[in-house]
């Protein structure tokens, strides 16, 4: 008893000394980042629905089970016992309440509040009157820019614009029920207001959302993003690794969201809406025509499809929008309390057709291949606050087959334990599917995975997780059938009120082709850090973070970093300083350097050679209307005289820039 009273008391006193910190939740998104894959685009994403989050937070008092499943912050149980509190207490008047439910840890109630608020609960009368919505309706804008202070071999004599990157973004936000946003980006060496881009920008994002009309709980158009269950034959952007997977617990949703990110990758445009048929019913239905860059074959079929969104010379240029995809799609979901089931449809046509590369390739033998694709699934799952059980089986118009089931069950409140199982058939294709895996695509992979989250006191916390895969097909780099291991445990302590210590380590083996490519061996890779934080109440947090990798493959490959990062948070000023030290035997033993940066701009360095990484931030609230940031980054490379390669080399060991940003709230 005394050590949970003690756990409260310590837990208002970290909700009070880290209110001043604006970005503290991005520090749990890069503890995500150090173990999870930091290349894939869905990681940027992510980053994007937390940040509008953070920039609009939910009303907890007209949340819906829809809003606070897109927080992936929280698991299924933590999302069962919200809800079940608010229906049966009512409204509630500060966040301080959210302390009598006992799944929530005292590291989510202090991140919950960058993303949630206890407001005044909605009117009896619910209709959107004109008149309410432009006298309270909330409006931004944002114009972001960075400026290179070094030449790209490109910028001389290939791309086709200037070497500066810049954007803005316009959004209108009227109490989360009526949404409206512009973007338009730019790329370094993309033409702007010449040769295609005849318009301006390179790209135009734009999404209208309403909520709440009658039976029309959401509808959007313009741009936007689907989750159907799971994610094996749709997902948008929530991603599933395997940490996360930990942190999320059996979650499975129908999510559909606005598009307002940069990236070009699994969004989609048209319209789409989820209608409100029975009490327990519900039908999620969608259409979208959207253009993509694909790379044509000789017989102007298209061999791949091109998601990198660079239009910078006239190769890339003459991929942009040169085919069209059509999806129909959606799906009709029955829930009772704490048990539901969904199915799940989409239909995908392409004015192409689809002719990926395969001579000499056998790994691509089972590559999506056509002009029209079906899938179809059923999700389904029953949570209460101490059970989680969730799991999606689908078929594609192949009858291949696909299933992922997962399993959670909290013991005590000190102790969670998951289990999950999936199987993907090599003839297995779903071109917007995006699910847990140890592979790149939904396909020939069959594994289990097991984790735990132990936190036997409030100062301690423990994860760990193994996974295992079977691969029973080629893959790239690898001939024959093969297998895949990776584990990680990770521990957090609070030392006292002010210094944190947290560390992590990951082993993951995974087997590829020797030199002749007559047997497998396995490239294991050893992956680890230790941090120590020193929070001061006046606003001051000191970070001191030790990296080291180790890959043996075809050679033992090493690398360290020791990094250093200062914040500091005074009212309306923001400060953020770090430095890197890295030194590393190849690329293969590259280390990754997640970076806080401007607003929407997901930041992950990749590092590698011997060099320093140093950048300072600083962010001014000017009243109630302005926000003015800037970064300036160097990176100093001490073992070679060019960086990169191709367009992108740059004549010189040491590349800086500077990030500007200015918001006008109204």
């Amino acid at each position: 008893m005394f050590l949970k009273r003690l756990g409260f008391i310590l837990s208002l006193f970290s909700l009070n000394c880290q209110a001043q910190d604006a970005n503290d939740w991005q520090e749990v998104f890069r503890q995500w980042l150090e173990t999870e894959n930091v290349e894939t685009s869905a990681t940027g994403i992510l980053f994007d629905n937390l940040s509008e989050k953070a920039e609009h937070p939910i009303n907890l008092n007209q949340a819906t089970r829809e809003d606070l499943e897109q927080l992936s912050i929280l698991t299924a149980q933590q999302v069962e016992q919200l809800l079940e509190y608010l229906n049966r207490y009512g409204p509630i008047r500060s966040l301080g309440e959210l302390q009598m439910l006992t799944s929530l840890d005292p590291e989510r109630l202090r991140l919950l509040k960058y993303f949630v608020y206890a407001g005044d609960p909605p009117p009896q009368d619910n209709k959107l009157r004109l008149d309410s919505v432009f006298r309270h309706g909330k409006q931004q804008l944002m114009l972001t820019g960075k400026i290179p202070f070094y030449e790209r071999k490109g910028d001389k004599n290939a791309y086709l614009g200037y070497k500066y990157r810049h954007s803005f973004r316009y959004q209108f936000n009227y109490y989360n029920r009526l949404t409206f946003g512009l973007t338009g980006a730019q790329d370094a060496g993309e033409p702007f207001f010449s040769n295609r881009n005849r318009w301006g920008y390179d790209y135009y994002s734009y999404y209208l959302q309403v909520k709440d009309i009658r039976r029309i709980e959401n509808l959007c158009l313009g741009m936007y993003r689907v989750q159907l269950g799971m994610g094996l034959i749709m997902n948008g952007g929530f991603y599933l690794g395997k940490l996360m997977t930990l942190q999320s617990m059996g979650r499975s949703a129908s999510v559909l969201r606005p598009h307002s990110s940069r990236s070009t990758e699994n969004y989609l445009q048209g319209a789409a809406a989820t209608i409100r048929l029975h009490r327990n019913w519900h039908l999620t239905a969608f259409a979208s025509y959207r253009p993509l860059d694909a790379t044509l074959n000789k017989d102007s079929t298209a061999r791949t499809l091109y998601y990198s969104n660079y239009h910078r010379t006239t190769t890339e240029m003459a991929k942009k929008n040169n085919t069209h995809e059509l999806n129909l799609g959606g799906c009709v979901g029955w829930r009772k309390g704490a048990l539901y089931v969904r199915g799940n449809f989409l239909y995908t046509h392409y004015d192409r057709l689809l002719v990926p590369q395969k001579e000499n390739t056998p790994y691509r033998r089972y590559a999506a291949e056509g002009d029209r694709f079906v899938n179809m699934s059923v999700d389904y799952g029953y949570t209460n606050t101490r059970l989680s059980f969730s799991g999606e089986t689908a078929v594609n118009n192949d009858g291949a087959l696909a299933t992922i089931h997962q399993f959670s069950y909290r013991m005590s409140h000190e102790l969670t334990l998951t289990a999950l199982h999936r199987y993907y058939d090599k003839r297995y294709t779903a071109l917007h599917a995006q699910c847990f895996s140890e592979g790149s695509n939904i396909q020939n992979e069959h594994g289990i995975y097991g984790g735990l989250v132990w936190q036997p006191t409030y100062k301690w916390m423990i994860n760990w997780y193994a996974d295992y895969a079977h691969f029973a097909w080629q893959r790239y780099q690898v001939s024959m059938p093969s297998d895949a291991f990776d584990t990680m445990v990770s521990t957090r302590t609070l030392l006292n009120s002010r210094w944190k210590l947290e560390g992590r380590y990951r082993l993951h083996i995974r087997q590829k082709d020797n030199p002749e490519e007559t047997l497998l061996v396995n490239r294991i890779e050893h992956r680890g850090w230790l941090r120590l934080t020193y929070d001061i109440p006046v606003g001051l947090s000191l970070q001191t973070q030790m990296d080291g990798i180790s890959v043996s493959y075809r050679q033992c490959d090493r690398g360290w970093m020791l990094s250093e990062q200062v914040v500091y948070a005074w009212r309306w000023l923001q400060m953020t300083a770090s430095a890197s030290y890295f030194q590393t035997d190849s690329y293969e033993s590259r280390l990754y350097r997640y970076e806080r940066s401007l607003l929407y701009n997901f930041s992950s360095l990749m590092l590698y050679g011997k060099g320093i990484r140093y950048a300072f931030m600083t962010r001014a609230d000017i009243g109630k209307h302005w926000m003015m940031t800037a970064k300036v980054g160097v990176t100093n490379y001490f073992d070679r005289s060019k960086i990169s390669s191709g367009q992108q080399e740059i004549d010189g060991s040491s590349m800086a820039d500077i990030d500007v940003q200015i918001r006008y709230k109204y």
